[in-house]
C-alpha cells in the first residue's frame, strides 16, 4: 500500500519535469498523510495540455452519498480498479500523475511496526499513478480527491510489505494522462512493479508514524 509519502522538489523541476507552468509555490513535505491536499498533474480541460490540481488524498466517488468513504479509499488495488465501482469511471476518465520524492512502508516486527523511507537510488523525483474524481456536496461544493494506485512489491519491497505504490515510468507520462484512451487494458503494462534495481529502502525514526510530524529529520536513516 502506500500511506505516506514525500515531495521537497522546487517547483522549478516539478515544471520541467511534468510539463505544466505555474507550480504555485508549493511547501516542502516530508510526511504527506491521507486527508490531506496532495499536488496533482492532470489533462486540463478540452485537451489544453496539462495542469495541476491540489486534491484531498481519500477517493470519493462522485455517486457516493457519504464523503466518509474517501477515508477509506486512499489507496486502489492496481488489479481490480478497473472492475471496481469506486474507481472504474476515474480508470477510464480521471487518471492523474502524483509527484514524490519517496515514500514510506512499514515492516511488521515482534516489537510493533518499522517505518522503512523508499526512494530512487539517484534521489530523482518520480510520479506515482493516481486516479481522481469530482464529488459535489451541498455544504462544501465541489470537492476534488484522489487514490494511489498499488501492485505487487518489487524485491525492495517485498522484505518490508507485500505491496507498493504504481510508478509511472516519464516515458509514459503521455499515455497514462491521455483522456482519449479509455479503453484500459493497454495500460495494463504501466501497472507492474517498478524496477527495484532503481530503488533502495532503509528504516527510519518512528517518528513520521504521526501525522503531525512534518520536517526533514523524518528521512535521516537509523544509525
Amino acid at each position: 500500500m502506500c500511506g505516506r509519502f514525500t515531495l521537497f522538489e522546487p517547483d522549478r523541476i516539478l515544471s520541467r519535469e511534468f510539463g505544466v507552468s505555474g507550480f504555485p509555490g508549493l511547501s516542502p513535505r516530508y510526511n504527506i498523510a491521507p486527508s490531506q491536499r496532495v499536488a496533482a498533474v492532470r489533462s486540463a480541460p478540452a485537451g489544453a495540455g496539462r495542469e495541476l490540481a491540489l486534491l484531498r488524498w481519500g477517493l470519493i466517488p462522485s455517486w457516493s452519498k457519504d464523503p466518509a468513504i474517501g477515508s477509506r479509499l486512499i489507496n486502489a488495488r492496481a488489479e481490480t480498479a478497473r472492475e471496481k465501482p469506486s474507481f472504474r469511471n476515474a480508470f477510464r476518465r480521471h487518471r492523474c500523475l502524483i509527484p514524490a520524492n519517496g515514500f514510506y512502508e512499514w515492516q511488521r516486527r515482534e516489537r510493533g511496526k518499522q517505518p522503512y523511507f523508499v526512494r530512487m537510488r539517484d534521489e530523482r523525483l518520480f510520479a506515482f499513478a493516481g486516479l481522481w474524481d469530482r464529488w459535489e456536496s451541498p455544504d462544501e461544493g465541489v470537492i476534488e480527491t484522489c487514490a494511489i494506485l498499488t501492485t505487487g512489491a518489487n524485491a525492495v519491497l517485498a522484505p518490508i510489505h507485500d505491496r507498493m505504490p504504481v510508478i509511472v515510468p516519464p516515458a509514459e507520462y503521455a499515455r497514462w494522462l491521455d483522456p482519449a484512451l479509455q479503453e484500459t487494458e493497454s495500460l495494463a503494462p504501466l501497472l507492474a512493479p517498478f524496477s527495484p534495481a532503481e530503488m533502495l529502502a532503509f528504516p527510519v525514526s518512528p517518528r513520521v508514524n504521526a501525522p503531525t510530524v512534518d520536517d526533514e529529520r523524518c528521512l535521516a536513516p537509523l544509525p
